[in-house]
């Protein structure tokens, strides 16, 4: 039967599911009908000559920013679906820090309406509380129910500690996952810009590592007593990183998770002596030594999670005072050339542990269905070359707001299929 799509001659690199191999991949009604060498031409409808180029995995991204509804100008559902299939993305999990947020059945239904149209899967986390307010819980059961993929005030951080406690114990009882910003604005004063030897140069209080570090800590511990599924979100500093490496060993039940963005493991403070509101993000980009301590951290395991933060703002957003403009970098397109280049190359990670970190690893943490390339899986596959370059000049985000615009970096996404149709 002559139908569905067959890649030829591609290095098949599944972290999971067995080691490298140079194989066909046969996709039929949205799965992986067979992976094997030398499968006919003529079974399928399109062949994609993959020779020299690695097929793994669809990319996941657990914490992205779609602006959709109520701040469209930024990026709506569409030009997000772009921007990560662009990336490499088949999956990815939005943020409920919309306009309203997505503290509702009604708000999360209007979002699946229009996810459905995308080739991408775009799923979206509910907010934790009412407003993303921070004083009152949403109601869990029913927007787990109508598909919420976790659980999340991401942007403002939660202070209550009762209402923490009350929204794990929640969370453990329906088996899903909170995401934590972990800022305690009395230790920050500009948010975006780290309190140290730049901010001091700017004349500027920035936003101070202990307003992490409290709020982490305090977080681990809850989850620990309670038995919640958790995801720390884009750790900054050393601190951090040891207490999550601690809480772990600990951690007999899978319960800990912990995302770096490439944005943190890529660039110090002094981006912002160079790029300036460009680099501006929450929380803000740390000293050499947290770099380096964050690369330490997905070397061992304590951060199982790349996540891009993809946060797309207009021009507007970005050319104000720097004290005053928006926080946030775009990222979904630019994730997978900054793995390669500043873990991959220098040696600290292998290709196979930076896909696990962006594919497998979220996946397994949110509960997807996703991080596989194996026969009757979800044919969400990307195929991309290590041994070319892309150059950044233009995005399919309808931002452009990175300290990466014109960087010209390692790897090179040559093809997409998600939900076994080529996107690209």
């Amino acid at each position: 039967m002559k139908n569905g799509i067959l890649i030829k001659g591609a290095r098949v690199l599944s972290p999971g599911d067995g080691p490298e191999e140079e194989k066909d991949i046969l996709i039929r009604d949205g799965v992986v009908a067979r992976i094997a060498g030398n499968i006919g031409a003529d079974e399928a409808e399109e062949v994609i000559d993959a020779g020299g180029a690695y097929a793994s995995p669809g990319f996941v991204d657990v914490h992205s920013h779609f602006r959709d509804p109520g701040q469209t100008e930024k990026e709506d559902i569409h030009t997000g679906a772009l921007a990560a299939a662009a990336g490499g993305y088949t999956t990815v999990v939005c943020m409920a820090n919309t306009v309203p947020a997505v503290d509702s059945v009604e708000v999360l239904g209007s979002v699946y309406e229009k996810a459905a149209k995308e080739d991408i899967r775009v799923l979206q986390c509910a907010s934790v509380t009412l407003g993303r307010s921070g004083k009152e819980l949403t109601d869990f059961e029913a927007l787990k129910k109508a598909g919420a993929a976790g659980f999340t005030d991401d942007g403002s951080p939660i202070m209550d500690e009762g209402l923490v406690r009350s929204a794990m114990e929640e969370a453990k009882r329906l088996d899903t996952i909170l995401s934590f910003h972990e800022e305690d604005p009395g230790f920050i004063g500009v948010a975006g810009i780290n309190e140290g030897p730049v901010s001091k140069e700017l004349n500027i209080r920035g936003a101070s590592r202990e307003a992490e570090i409290s709020m982490v800590k305090r977080d681990l511990a809850l989850a620990l007593e309670i038995g919640c599924r958790i995801d720390i979100q884009h750790v900054s500093a050393k601190e951090t990183v040891e207490l999550i490496r601690e809480a772990k060993k600990r951690d007999r039940g899978g319960l800990i998770h912990a995302e770096v963005t490439p944005n943190h493991f890529s660039m110090t403070e002094d981006a912002v002596r160079k790029y300036g509101a460009l680099a501006k993000i929450n929380p803000p980009l740390r000293s050499e030594e947290d770099r380096q301590a964050l690369i330490e951290g997905l070397k061992d395991g304590t951060i199982d999670i790349i996540a891009t933060d993809h946060a797309p703002h207009t021009k507007g957003d970005k050319e104000k005072e720097l004290s005053r403009c928006m926080s946030g970098i775009i990222g979904l397109e630019t994730a997978f050339s900054l793995g390669l280049k500043n873990l991959v190359e220098p040696g600290h990670i292998t290709l196979s542990e930076l896909l696990k970190l962006m594919s497998l690893n979220p996946a397994e943490a949110y509960g997807l269905d996703a991080g596989h390339l194996r026969e009757g899986g979800n044919a969400d596959i990307v195929i991309f070359r290590t041994d070319e370059e892309t150059v950044y000049d233009r995005f399919k985000s309808r931002s452009d707001n990175t300290p990466f615009k014109g960087m010209t970096a390692p790897g090179r996404i040559v093809h997409l299929i998600a939900r076994g149709r080529k996107v690209y």
